[in-house]
């Protein structure tokens, strides 16, 4: 196809695993995601006692745990979510009076994610992380879809979605090409598809790459706003509705 493609490394790994959950709820359709210095590290529900562990990491810290026994490395995944971090005080301080007012105002209150006991033999891996996009999605008889034509960060779980959405488009362009005649391979028709993408995947991306950025800073206005803004955006049931709508599509 003679593509090119635009990488940005981000110097971390993410290392994954399938874990069994510790007196799992009945119905475990919660997704966690703990923002830490190092990175974000998330359990995203798999079955009502497993859930499929994300943990973004440097790339130093990420090779220990994977050398790490399986106690230590679900000591280790235990530790990450339920330890307290050395926080700022002002910052804090801050989030204390949002918490206290989400609480007064909605009845909302903070929840601690589930204990993990063990985890699934051999799921344990790791992969760098980083951004990428190609300069074109089709060719001649061609079509690049989800990693092939675009990589992101994990921290917003979006690279499945994109993925997800790469294929319900295609399948809808090439079954309009198909019924008029027009064949599967034609270029101009698989251009409609990398439009209709394009509009989708680009806004994500660079959404997605600000997101990284602005959780690698410790600038103290910064960490404010966005520990602010993440508290309200999750106990605002309008925008959070909106903004998993938005990437769902």
């Amino acid at each position: 196809m003679g593509v090119q493609n635009f990488a940005l490394a981000y110097n971390q790994m993410g290392v994954v695993a399938t874990l069994r959950l510790a007196n799992a709820p009945s119905d475990n359709v919660t997704a966690w995601q703990r923002f830490l210095p190092t990175g974000p590290i998330a359990l995203l529900p798999l079955s009502d006692d497993t859930s499929s562990l994300v943990w973004s990491t440097g790339v130093a810290e990420a090779k220990r745990l994977l050398q790490l026994d399986g106690d230590s490395f679900i000591a280790a995944v235990n530790a990450a979510f339920h330890k307290p971090m050395p926080r700022n005080t002002l910052v804090d301080d801050v989030m204390k009076g949002v918490h206290s007012l989400i609480k007064q105002t909605t009845g909302q209150r903070l929840e601690a994610a589930p204990v993990v006991e063990a985890e699934v033999a051999s799921s344990r891996a790791a992969f760098p992380l980083g951004l990428g996009h190609t300069s074109t999605y089709v060719g001649q008889g061609v079509c690049l879809i989800g990693d092939a034509a675009h990589r992101v960060h994990p921290l917003a779980g979006q690279g499945v979605n994109l993925g997800f959405g790469d294929v319900q488009t295609l399948v809808d362009v090439l079954a309009d090409a198909n019924y008029a005649g027009l064949g599967i391979s034609n270029v101009s028709e698989l251009l409609k598809y990398e439009q209709q993408r394009l509009k989708h995947n680009v806004p994500v991306l660079l959404t997605t790459h600000s997101l990284q950025r602005l959780y690698t800073t410790d600038f103290v206005p910064t960490v404010a706003l966005r520990s602010i803004g993440l508290t309200l955006t999750n106990a605002l049931p309008p925008v959070k509705k909106f903004l998993m709508n938005y990437a769902m599509s």
